[in-house]
C-alpha cells in the first residue's frame, strides 16, 4: 500500500434520535381555546428533508459501470449511467439511466445534469465534447487533458517519453505518405515490429504482430488508408505483463494496490495474480511509484491502470494506460480492503481514499469468456454446479449475452497456494463458459 500523507479529522459521533410515532386519525375535532396557540411535541416536529446523496454520472453502461453501481449503493451514493440500450449490463441494475450515445453532446449533457462528477467506464468519448462540458461547468473526472493519454496511444507515448518514463522504442505515422518512417525505424531497432491503431483498440483489438517489414508496411497502410494513425513499436522480449493500479483524488492524495501479473491469451487477459509472484520488492515499489508519479503528472482523477512489460532483462516498460476501473483490478472486489470501484467513486468525489492492503496472501482472478457456442445448460444451472463443487468461489456475472470470447463475468479465488488457486480458477472459468469440467470431474461419481 502506498499513500501520501493526509490527516483525517475524526467524524462526528452520531446521536440516536427518538423513535417515530404513528398519528392516528380521529373523527372528533378537539376543542381548543381560541387564545391558546397549538403546541407540537418534539417527537412530532416536522422531519428535516433527507440529505441529497452525491450523484456520479458515468459514461458507458458496461460491466465496469455495473460494478461501480454496486459500490455506490454501499456508499449511499447515486450512479447515473449513459447506456446505448436498456439491456446493457449497468442499465439492467441501476434505475438512473440515460439512453444515448457517448458521441452526442446533448446526451452527454443529459447524463451530466446535476451530477457532482462525470466519469467513464470507457475512454471513447470525443475529447472536444468533454472540453465543451468542462467549459459549461461540468466536473469531468478524469479531465480531458488527462484522458487523452488513455485515448490516443501516440499522444501517450510522446508524453511518457517527455516525462522520462520507460517505454518501448517507437515511431508514429499519421499519414499514408509517411511509411518511409517505418523503414527507417525498422532499420534502427533491428527487432520484430508491433503495429497498433492509435485509437480505439482494446482486448487485443487494433494490435497486430508483424511477421516482417513488408507485413508491417501492409498492416500500417491498411490502417492509414482508413484514416487511422498507427504506432509502430519494437516487439519487446517479455518475461511477463504486469499492471500497477493506483488512484488519485483532486486533492492530490494517492493510493496504490499491489502490482499484479496479468496472463494474456490471444490478446485477452484470462487471469490476474495478485500480488505478482516472485516480483522483487524493489521492482514492485518502482512500478507503484511510477504509476503514482504518472497519475500526478498527467492530472488523473480516479483510478489509473498502468499496464507494464517486465522484460527478460528485468526492466519495466510502460505499455498502455487506462483511466477508469480496469480488468486487472477486479481481484480487489474480494481480495482488497477497498475495491477499485469504491476507490474510483471516492476519488472522483474527493473523499479520503481507502486502504488498499490485500486481505489474504494471494488472490487469483479468472475472466469468464464466452464459448464458441453457448452450452445447452443455462448459465444459472452452471453456477449452481460450480458452487456445489467450489463453494468458496466469488463469482461476478455481468448480465451479458454469451458470445465467443466475450467477457461475461469473472471469478475470484482467495488463499495461500498459488498453483492450486490458478488451477481452480482455470477450471471454474472454463466450466462457467463451456459447461464442461476439463479435469473430468463428475458430481455423480
Amino acid at each position: 500500500m502506498v499513500h501520501n500523507d493526509l490527516v483525517l479529522q475524526p467524524g462526528n459521533t452520531p446521536v440516536a434520535g427518538h423513535e417515530s410515532m404513528m398519528a392516528v386519525p380521529s373523527s372528533r375535532t378537539p376543542e381548543v381555546p381560541p387564545d391558546v396557540a397549538p403546541k407540537v411535541a418534539p417527537d412530532l416536529a416536522p422531519m428535516a428533508a433527507p440529505e441529497v446523496a452525491p450523484l456520479v454520472a458515468m459514461v458507458g453502461g458496461g460491466q465496469l459501470a455495473r460494478m461501480t453501481h454496486q459500490a455506490a449503493i454501499a456508499l449511499g451514493q447515486n450512479l447515473r449511467v449513459l447506456a446505448t440500450s436498456a439491456d446493457e449490463a449497468a442499465a439492467q441494475v441501476t434505475p438512473n439511466v440515460v439512453i444515448g450515445s457517448h458521441s452526442d453532446i446533448d446526451d452527454l449533457r443529459r447524463v451530466a445534469a446535476g451530477a457532482h462528477a462525470l466519469t467513464f467506464d470507457h475512454e471513447h468519448v470525443p475529447n472536444e465534447l468533454l472540453e465543451k462540458l468542462v467549459a459549461e461547468g461540468v466536473n469531468v473526472a478524469p479531465p480531458p487533458q488527462a484522458l487523452v493519454h488513455a485515448q490516443d496511444k501516440l499522444v501517450m507515448r510522446r508524453k511518457l517519453a517527455a516525462l522520462g518514463a520507460p517505454v518501448p522504442r517507437y515511431t508514429g505515422i499519421e499519414r499514408p505518405d509517411g511509411l518511409e518512417q517505418l523503414d527507417a525505424f525498422a532499420a534502427q531497432v533491428d527487432a520484430p515490429l508491433v503495429v497498433k491503431a492509435v485509437r480505439g483498440g482494446y482486448d487485443g483489438r487494433g494490435v497486430r504482430m508483424a511477421r516482417d517489414l513488408a507485413d508491417a508496411r501492409r498492416i500500417a497502410g491498411d490502417y492509414l488508408a482508413n484514416g487511422v494513425g498507427v504506432l509502430v513499436e519494437e516487439r519487446v522480449a517479455l518475461r511477463r505483463e504486469l499492471s500497477a493500479l493506483v488512484a488519485r483524488s483532486p486533492l492530490g492524495q494517492g493510493a496504490a494496490w499491489p502490482v499484479v501479473e496479468t496472463v494474456q491469451r490471444d490478446g485477452i487477459c484470462v487471469q490476474v495474480i495478485a500480488p505478482a509472484p516472485q516480483l522483487p520488492d524493489e521492482l514492485a515499489g518502482a512500478a507503484q511509484q511510477l504509476a503514482l508519479r504518472l497519475a500526478a503528472e498527467l492530472g488523473v482523477v480516479g483510478v489509473l491502470a498502468v499496464e507494464l512489460f517486465e522484460t527478460t532483462g528485468g526492466a519495466l516498460l510502460v505499455n498502455e494506460l487506462a483511466m477508469r476501473p480496469h480488468n486487472s483490478g477486479h481481484w480487489t472486489m474480494d481480495g482488497s480492503r477497498t475495491s477499485q470501484f469504491e476507490q474510483h467513486l471516492r476519488a472522483v468525489l474527493d473523499y479520503p481514499l481507502g486502504d488498499t492492503d490485500p486481505i489474504v496472501p494471494l488472490t487469483v482472478m479468472a475472466n469468464v469468456l464466452g464459448a464458441a457456442a453457448p452450452p445447452a445448460m443455462s448459465l444459472d444451472e452452471r453456477l449452481h454446479h460450480l458452487f456445489a463443487r467450489m463453494p468458496d468461489a466469488k463469482v461476478h456475472l455481468y448480465g451479458k449475452a454469451e458470445r465467443p470470447g466475450r467477457k461475461v463475468g469473472h471469478i475470484n479465488f482467495l488463499g495461500t497456494e498459488l498453483a492450486e488457486l490458478r488451477e481452480r480458477a482455470e477450471l471454474a472459468a472454463h466450466w462457467l463458459a463451456h459447461g464442461q469440467w476439463t479435469d473430468g470431474w463428475d458430481p455423480h461419481d
